[in-house]
């Protein structure tokens, strides 16, 4: 059990990883400053704009913008977007500041790729999170851990994720072909997120779509779940049309734990793509902040306030069928997922180290007796009214089951979260690109709770109307 002297090597640890995220951003720029862009980069640019030496590019986005809220928890400076974006349990007062990310993450990142031979390349790729608005990287689960002991009616925005104040939150290395495909092993965006970036109206945006606003959906019905560590990733194309992709996320030495595989089939037509998704993940954590009384007890294990939460660990398969239709200027999207959650084969204890180092102080093994169903369904149109202004509108459905026994077995009101409930999310927003750096965004996305999927909550709706500025390089 940690100790006094252990909090303070933790501390050490994690202040060591932020300078070293700030030595890594500051020698890449110099790199990168010394010769001519040759190649494409993570945020689109043309080889002519990007900033490449020797095969290795730099490449970043810093997004922020302002927003209100109608009903919402004050922002966070830790969780990638700081705004809860879509209404939740703590939300309950109007709030106006600065959020981050509101259009794609800010980050920072370098990528690279060496010819070996005809066929074969060696490809690496290393990113960081991070808020501009606050210079924290980003992290999810600290967001969540500021709030422990607090009652909801005192919280910030405290949302689960896969961001925990990692020095990189990509980072892989692998081998790539033309002919046989691509390799990856490391710490990897899943197909299924990968998928929802490509066929999410909004792009995963999180200030104007709910598939962004919650990684529920992306990771398989975990926010953790978006990306994972230690995976094997391989993607191939067949023929002129086919894709496959295959992920599997190894386990750590810890049994049949957090063990994960995903796979993809696509199909990729001059004006029709069409993706369908598998995924499942053993012991999927979902992580939330400790109650008062739980708090109270962390003393007595040895374990601090600051990094310990609580979970709800379970087993969840997802399905998910995509397509997007092209006809210029109009790109028209759709999407359904299937997302089923049982009880964990494999059972996680109080004291599992989650990511980022968090503790998990307090695990419930056995929330679904009964399996509990989510439905998830998004439809939307983007329109290029102009040659550098686009439009984008979409609506979001989320619907769940009643999954609890006895009394609360088939209830369909607010009053218990296993009752049947829904939750649904519209949006209009406009993005204008001065050029291939830099572009100006308004929009706004409505969303509400009912049924069970209100439980506990003080208000079932919010409107964040929010204007912001992207810079890419």
């Amino acid at each position: 059990m940690p100790d006094d002297d252990s909090e303070g090597d933790g501390r050490m640890v994690k202040t060591f990883f932020h300078r070293q995220s700030l030595v890594f951003a500051l020698v890449a720029l110099s790199l990168a400053g010394q010769a001519p862009a040759q190649q494409k980069t993570g945020p689109g640019l043309s080889g002519d704009e990007s900033l490449t030496w020797k095969g290795i590019t730099l490449y970043g986005v810093v997004d922020v913008g302002v927003q209100y809220d109608t009903h919402m928890a004050p922002f966070t400076p830790f969780r990638p977007a700081a705004s809860g974006n879509i209404v939740r349990q703590n939300s309950r007062q109007s709030v106006v500041g600065v959020t981050p990310s509101n259009m794609g993450q800010s980050r920072v990142g370098l990528q690279g790729i060496e010819p070996l031979n005809e066929d074969w390349s060696a490809v690496f790729q290393v990113e960081t999170f991070f808020n501009p608005q606050s210079g924290e990287l980003a992290d999810s689960l600290k967001s969540l851990a500021v709030n422990n002991g607090v009652p909801l009616s005192r919280q910030s925005v405290g949302v689960d994720g896969s961001s925990a104040g990692q020095a990189f939150q990509t980072s892989y290395v692998g081998l790539k072909s033309p002919r046989f495909g691509t390799l990856t092993f490391g710490r990897q965006v899943t197909l299924l997120l990968e998928g929802i970036i490509r066929y999410d109206p909004n792009y995963n945006a999180s200030a104007f779509g709910l598939l962004g606003a919650s990684n529920t959906y992306s990771g398989g019905g975990s926010q953790e779940n978006n990306r994972l560590d230690s995976t094997a990733k391989y993607t191939v194309g067949v023929g002129d049309l086919l894709h496959l992709g295959a992920l599997y996320k190894f386990n750590g030495g810890s049994g049949s734990a957090n063990t994960a595989t995903q796979a993809n089939l696509g199909v990729d037509a001059p004006h029709l793509a069409v993706d369908a998704f598998y995924s499942k993940v053993y012991s999927a954590i979902s992580a939330t902040s400790l109650t008062a009384s739980q708090v109270s007890g962390l003393p007595a294990k040895g374990y601090s306030a600051e990094n310990s939460l609580a979970a709800t660990i379970s087993d969840n398969t997802a399905y998910a069928l995509m397509a997007l239709y092209r006809l210029e200027p109009l790109k028209l999207f759709a999407g359904y997922e299937s997302i089923r959650y049982d009880n964990p084969r494999t059972s996680l204890s109080a004291g599992f180290i989650d990511i980022g180092g968090y503790v998990l102080a307090a695990v419930t093994n056995t929330a679904y007796v009964n399996s509990k169903k989510v439905q998830v369904y998004w439809a939307g149109v983007r329109y290029g009214i102009l040659p550098r202004l686009e439009l984008t509108a979409a609506a979001y459905g989320v619907h769940q089951n009643a999954y609890g026994t006895g009394s609360q077995a088939g209830c369909s009101t607010a009053a218990h979260s296993v009752c049947s409930g829904s939750l649904e999310a519209f949006s209009l927003d406009a993005d204008y690109r001065f050029n291939v750096h830099f572009d100006a965004y308004l929009g706004a996305m409505y969303s509400g709770v009912h049924d069970g999927m209100a439980n506990l909550y003080q208000y079932t709706t919010n409107l964040n109307p929010t204007i912001g500025l992207r810079y890419k390089f």
